[in-house]
């Protein structure tokens, strides 16, 4: 699995002209799902999500969590996450798992971090032609990779 980090000062997904999701502070995630991503997969990165720490505290120092802010999270399939540009100049998308795979593991990460702050959070509809709308703050950006975990 591999996620994109964004703190946002609010994000957005429409669909057809209709909001579906929206936050305020807090965090905007893009999962990208492969065919070996597992249980372990989203257990090990909703745990990172929550408790990375990319909000500042009194000393205006990024140390504080999702937990510790309160504050919300907005999660989007995305697929392109799982582009290879190793050949050529158009990326491949063979890596991304197939619907089938991915919805499963795109909801359970979803449930987990629900689970995890105490809340629930926006999604966006997967396969869907989602248009997502964000402030970002700082700008703040930070890509994770189960498989490669630095």
């Amino acid at each position: 699995m591999r996620i994109l980090i964004q703190r946002v000062k609010k994000a957005s997904v429409t669909i057809d002209n209709i909001v579906k999701s929206s936050i305020n502070k807090g965090l905007l995630i893009f999962v990208g799902i492969c065919d070996e991503d597992s249980k372990e997969d989203i257990q090990w990165l909703a745990k990172k999500v929550v408790n990375i720490r990319l909000f500042d505290d009194e000393n205006g120092v990024m140390n504080l969590s999702l937990l510790d802010t309160g504050g919300e999270l907005l999660a989007v399939s995305q697929f392109t996450l799982m582009a290879s540009t190793k050949k050529g100049n158009r990326p491949s998308y063979i890596k991304a798992a197939k619907p089938e795979i991915s919805i499963p593991l795109y909801e359970d990460f979803c449930k987990e971090i629900e689970a995890a702050l105490g809340k629930k959070i926006g999604t966006g509809e997967f396969g869907a032609d989602m248009k997502v709308e964000l402030l970002n703050d700082g700008p703040v950006t930070i890509f994770i990779d189960s498989k490669n975990r630095e």
